[in-house]
């Protein structure tokens, strides 16, 4: 499946991983210092504050899982398929993430953790979207599954085992753009504090933009028959 991509999705999968690389790091440094992008430490969190009938906390956790599922659902909603295709609605999926984004900055400013359900639905929704592309391959919000390829590669290289060549550039391309959007987003936000998520919040609308202009000039050239 990963041989048939075209060009514009490894290229919307590395400013993906990037833009959700900026967005998990300012969740780690901001007031609550949790992750966004990612439900694992999220539900550990949640079941030890069930555990120890902390019933705040676990309202927040559950609140934050619900967000990002709730932006799966809505990318279930608009997309519809698991099927690659130009004419699927990829460009609204980004601006809604776009605009989630931009409505967890002010939200953030003022100390309220509905601007990390904000950006907790963001991420869901752009994870979901960019698992449609070609039967759940790609995943730009979290890159354990990355790794664990990398490692598996690694070790059937030791075995001289042939190895996805393929799959070994688009485990490097998510990580690099996640590790680059970490990066950038713990500079920015030393500067910039939350108004460091108008970046990837402008990014996004700027991909959905360039979608939106790529799939017309397609169906402008596409033959008439």
């Amino acid at each position: 499946m990963i041989s048939k991509l075209p060009r514009w999705v490894w290229t919307g999968a590395w400013a993906l991983a990037f833009i959700a690389g900026v967005v998990n790091v300012v969740g780690l440094l901001g007031f609550e210092h949790q992750a966004i992008t990612h439900l694992t430490g999220n539900t550990s969190l949640l079941a030890s504050a069930v555990a120890t009938f902390d019933v705040p906390s676990a309202l927040h956790f559950g609140a934050l899982l619900a967000a990002f599922v709730a932006g799966c659902v809505l990318s279930g909603f608009i997309i519809q398929d698991s099927t690659l295709q130009i004419g699927r609605s990829y460009g609204v999926a980004l601006l809604l993430v776009s605009a989630l984004l931009f409505a967890s900055v002010p939200l953030l400013q003022h100390g309220s953790a509905y601007g990390m359900y904000a950006a907790a639905a963001a991420c869901g929704l752009q994870n979901a979207m960019v698992s449609t592309y070609s039967g759940a391959v790609i995943r730009t919000t979290h890159v354990s599954g990355m790794f664990t390829d990398l490692g598996i590669f690694m070790g059937h290289a030791l075995r001289g085992m042939p190895v996805d060549a393929r799959r070994l550039r688009l485990c490097c391309l998510v990580i690099s753009g996640f590790f680059c959007g970490g990066f950038a987003g713990t500079v920015a936000f030393q500067h910039f504090s939350y108004l460091a998520l108008l970046v990837p919040a402008t990014l996004t609308a700027v991909v959905a933009v360039a979608y939106g202009l790529y799939r017309f000039r397609k169906r402008r050239v596409a033959p008439v028959h």
